[in-house]
């Protein structure tokens, strides 16, 4: 299946905690930003599909595109596969690899254009696939993608998205009309759940968008009235990278060795 990746927007929640810290997200954009040292977030998100058998991967690209088309075509295996070194340096031989079975489409999809104006600038490279995957590019996940398409498939509908706990450290409140408070709980421990994208379409969602719409407005609010969107709860790890916070946590389990969403290392020791 195909794979479309948003990846235009400005990243403007990318910001640093401290004064004078370097503004990554407002130079790149957000999917470039760095996990580690060594791959950016796209990278891990491809890197999951991938693994998955899913290695067409449709870049919906805007902000800074340059900076997206330049990684992949400067591409260095070396940095996450161990390699032999030989003849002074003349010869480098990769014991493995990561992007040599990927076929990456570069779109351009407007700088400003908004989420449903990207997925429809390239509804035409989607012609001949019947099931189709997108994602925000974002959000991170040791999520089951063959136990969820199994799911979506068998519900039948034309679009799913996968519904996960809000990693938000507010509280959510039970109030009565006469304001009293019957419970009040974290937010990630409540059942309130959110859109946590990774999405699956069969071709018939853009029958649903109108030009201008933002694709989880008004084209699921038809679908809702239609019956036509699965909704798939997952209780495992899932993380959205957003802010500059949320990175450098990142950062913190990366350097730790806590990378529940590399599922492709997670099975290899399986």
């Amino acid at each position: 299946m195909k794979v479309i990746l948003f990846c235009g927007g400005l990243g403007m929640r990318m910001r640093p905690l401290a004064p004078g810290a370097p503004m990554e997200g407002e130079d790149l954009p957000k999917p470039m930003v760095y996990i580690g040292a060594q791959r950016p977030l796209i990278w891990h998100v491809m890197k999951y599909y991938a693994h998955y058998g899913h290695q067409d991967f449709v870049l919906c690209l805007g902000h800074r595109a340059e900076v997206i088309k330049n990684y992949f075509l400067n591409y260095d295996e070396c940095l996450t596969n161990d390699f032999v070194l030989s003849q002074g340096g003349k010869n480098v031989e990769l014991l493995n690899n990561d992007i040599h079975d990927w076929r990456i489409t570069f779109a351009d999809t407007g700088l400003k254009s908004c989420v449903g104006e990207r997925f429809l600038a390239v509804k035409d490279h989607m012609d001949g696939e019947d099931i189709f995957l997108a994602n925000y590019s974002d959000g991170i996940s040791d999520l089951p993608l063959d136990k969820y398409l199994e799911a979506f498939k068998a519900s039948g509908k034309i679009a799913g998205c996968v519904c996960v706990h809000p990693q938000l450290t507010s509280h959510s409140v039970n109030l009565d009309a006469d304001g009293s408070i019957r419970g009040i709980e974290p937010i990630h421990t409540s059942d309130i759940l959110i859109n946590g994208g990774y999405f699956a379409f069969r071709k018939e969602i853009y029958d649903y968008i109108k030009p201008g719409e933002e694709l989880v407005r008004e084209p699921f609010q038809r679908l809702i009235a239609d019956n036509q969107l699965f909704g798939y709860r997952y209780d495992g790890f899932w993380m959205c990278v957003d802010t500059f916070k949320e990175k450098q946590e990142i950062d913190e389990r990366f350097a730790a060795g806590d990378t529940p969403w590399q599922v492709w290392k997670q099975d290899a020791k399986a």
